[in-house]
């Protein structure tokens, strides 16, 4: 495939190599020869505004990925077919799909100043998606199917590889217990906080944990092996091995020798990945430190991330973990509603908007948590389990690949999620059978 430009810049040759990948077998061929062009055999797209030959698919361009500074970007949605598109342009596609799709991968839009939520992270009420009701949709790759669609009208010859459909499921081990491995100070001060609050059927069932009568709440570990077996599941498991405890970083320290074993064990078996505590992102040096205790324990280097509570900020927290060697990062999403936070359904790699250039670190974006149905949307578990059915739809549609975030300590025996893996089984065998 051939695209013409006028002119060349980081951020196209950044979206072409996307976008040519999503449809074909291999990258755009760039290039500003007319002749060459006009010449050309295969499939070719005009990518400015002046046509150039008949046998061409033209795309008339906006300015964006010609600039070089951070701007406001007046955006006007308008609707094609069933999906919502802007940067609306004439030629033989409606909008310009290179600028768009850039714009919603390069997370644009968070360059701008805005207001953060009560974790200090970009409020996915401040997104265009959310805004314009898109967010539960892959718009990406729904663009990229229909502009497909279009070229194979006017090229009815040419064919396109075929992508398809994939689930992840990924583990984030917060707090792999609840009453075991802890300090007995962190075990005393939870009781007497209990007897203060009256909450004696805690207190009861604290017991009965630490004196080995009851399996701890939070340990759903070999249901999960049994799960990942059952289903040919191949998931990701991502550590939270803090140095020190904190107010949102909870688990066990990874000084313990029955984290250590656990993590051992199933880093083994499975790939794993560091999960950077919430302390990290006041303490750049700490990152390194959790990836060295990491691989210390593993004795593998960890090269796959996601921020615990999904705590990052760009451009500064990814180009952190390309220092450290991080390669992937499974950070992209919203913790406070599930969605599409860069509106696609397909890994693909970061664009450091500031520093103008393609990153070597791959972002593999998710959909879907456990934890915002329960504590942020608020879902009872049958509304959970029809929401989890209407993104497996939405991304198979476009043979995309669905992201799962899962907690152990949801998986477990806690009261409170009482029934809840086993919906979540039953989500699992849908989407393997």
């Amino acid at each position: 495939m051939l695209l013409f430009t006028n002119t060349t810049s980081p951020r196209l040759t950044y979206i072409s190599n996307f976008i040519g990948n999503e449809i074909g077998d291999k990258n755009f061929e760039i290039t500003s020869d007319k002749n060459y062009f006009f010449n050309y055999e295969g499939l070719k797209i005009n990518y400015s505004n002046t046509p150039i030959c008949t046998n061409e698919f033209r795309i008339e361009n906006v300015s964006l990925l010609f600039e070089s500074e951070i701007t406001e970007q007046k955006i006007a949605c308008f609707q094609i077919e069933n999906c919502k598109a802007f940067f609306k342009t004439n030629g033989d596609y409606p909008f310009d799909i290179f600028a768009a799709s850039f714009y919603l991968l390069s997370r644009y839009e968070e360059y701008y100043p805005h207001q953060k939520d009560k974790y200090g992270r970009y409020a996915h009420e401040n997104s265009l998606a959310f805004k314009e009701n898109f967010l539960h949709h892959p718009l990406v790759n729904i663009w990229i199917e229909d502009f497909k669609k279009t070229i194979q009208q006017k090229f009815p010859t040419h064919q396109f590889a075929k992508h398809e459909f994939s689930f992840l499921l990924t583990y984030d081990i917060d707090e792999a217990f609840a009453y075991l491995h802890k300090s007995w100070w962190r075990t005393v001060g939870a009781i007497a906080k209990a007897i203060y609050l009256g909450q004696w059927n805690n207190i009861y069932k604290r017991i009965k944990v630490l004196i080995v009568t009851k399996d701890d709440p939070y340990d759903s570990f070999s249901w999960m092996d049994e799960l990942n077996e059952k289903y040919a599941l191949h998931p990701i498991y991502f550590f939270l091995v803090a140095s020190k405890n904190g107010r949102r970083d909870k688990n066990i320290l990874p000084t313990a020798n029955a984290l250590q074993k656990l993590i051992y064990r199933l880093s083994q078996k499975y790939f794993f990945g560091i999960h950077p505590s919430w302390q990290t992102g006041d303490d750049k040096k700490l990152l390194q430190n959790e990836i060295n205790t990491l691989e210390t324990i593993t004795k593998k280097k960890p090269r796959a991330s996601r921020q615990h509570y999904l705590r990052f900020s760009l451009p500064q927290t990814f180009r952190d973990l390309q220092e450290t060697g991080i390669t992937d990062d499974y950070s992209m999403g919203y913790g406070t509603t599930n969605g599409f936070r860069a509106s696609v359904a397909s890994s693909f790699f970061w664009y450091d908007l500031q520093n103008e250039n393609i990153s070597s670190l791959k972002l593999h974006p998710f959909c879907l948590m456990d934890a915002t149905f329960f504590h942020q949307q608020k879902l009872t578990i049958e509304k959970a389990t029809e929401e989890m059915q209407s993104y497996f739809k939405e991304v198979k549609a476009v043979n995309g690949q669905l992201i799962f975030i899962a907690h152990n300590n949801y998986l477990g025996t806690e009261e409170f999620y009482k029934g809840w893996k086993e919906k979540f089984e039953q989500f699992i065998c849908s989407i393997k059978n």
